[in-house]
């Protein structure tokens, strides 16, 4: 293509993120790098510097430093990045703690539920609390059959907050293609919404759910948001309203601090070729890269809103939720 479609002004570009980072990298280093092509070349040349440079830059709360960048970079699967390091995923998207919203969730409807970075907060710790309570602990697999709603955003940040792991599906998943990939990690808790809305069309979730339980004996308790759908829990076995599980007082929540690679996510392939194979992601290292592509690619701010069509099982929903940590909306 011959034609350029767009390009930015300078007053853009020298205010971009990328530039302020570019310059913090000049000082650090006592280099020259004048342009985006001469610091993308520096980051593959000195990988270890640029992220070392970046953990800096974008100010990633940890309980203990790293004591080397990484071990070999050369090794690759297998090299050991910022060991020592102890954090945690959750406690860096919710550093920011004030009046300003979060999210902003609309339906299909037009409805709209709001929440500030303090009353998610909030929401977090009460339901950590309570995932605590009934046996939740770090390593073990929480699951979320649910649509893109506020709740699974919570219901998420608790999980991390433990040092569970997190996987979802969306809620328009056949009941093959749920079991496939939840039956591979055996949660022990699952969350999913009582119903969905696509196109106008409210659709009952919780007979597709009892099929899909009734196959995965790992799971002892289960969560559930009524959505559009009224719930019936009485058929479902161990479970609970999400508004009588999660706790409201807050006297027990802490965040458990973790090594870099500890993991986050449970992801996975389409299936195209057998079974979904399942990928797992680590807190550090998602944790670091989501803010490069968000602060550096993204040039994303606090005064910003940030919007992606997606569902809760394409990465790309972890990805947009991790735009908490930089305080947009």
């Amino acid at each position: 293509m011959s034609k350029m479609m767009w390009q930015p002004e300078e007053q853009q570009i020298q205010s971009s993120q990328m530039m302020v980072f570019m310059n913090f990298v000049n000082e650090r280093f006592d280099i020259s790098l004048k342009n985006y092509m001469q610091l993308y070349e520096w980051s593959i040349d000195k990988a270890a510097d640029f992220w070392g440079c970046f953990w800096e830059y974008s100010n990633i709360i940890h309980h203990t430093p790293f004591n080397k960048v990484v071990d070999n970079i050369n090794r690759m699967p297998g090299a050991k990045w910022f060991e020592g390091a102890k954090l945690n995923f959750a406690q860096n998207l919710l550093h920011y703690r004030d009046e300003k919203a979060a999210i902003h969730y609309y339906d299909e409807e037009g409805n709209k539920i709001s929440l500030t970075y303090a009353e998610l907060y909030d929401k977090v710790a009460g339901l950590a609390q309570s995932m605590r309570k009934i046996g939740i602990r770090k390593n073990d697999r929480v699951a979320g059959f649910m649509p893109n709603i506020p709740e699974t955003i919570i219901a998420m940040l608790a999980t991390s907050s433990i040092g569970a792991i997190w996987s979802s599906c969306s809620p328009d998943f056949g009941i093959k293609g749920v079991l496939d990939r939840f039956s591979q990690i055996e949660p022990k808790l699952i969350f999913i919404a009582s119903g969905n809305q696509y196109n106008g069309k409210q659709i009952d979730c919780m007979e597709k759910f009892q099929h899909i339980l009734s196959n995965l004996p790992s799971v002892e308790k289960t969560v559930i948001v009524p959505y559009k759908i009224e719930s019936n829990i009485i058929s479902i076995n161990n479970s609970i309203l999400w508004n009588d599980f999660i706790e409201s007082e807050l006297n027990n929540f802490y965040f458990e601090e973790l090594p870099f690679d500890h993991p986050l996510y449970i992801m996975y392939s389409s299936g195209t070729t057998g079974l979904p194979k399942s990928i797992v992601h680590s807190s550090g290292g998602t944790l670091i890269q989501h803010l490069k592509e968000l602060i550096l690619h993204t040039d994303l701010t606090r005064d910003d809103n940030i919007f992606y069509f997606t569902t809760c099982g394409w990465m790309m929903w972890n990805w947009l939720v991790s735009s908490l940590n930089v305080g947009a909306t």
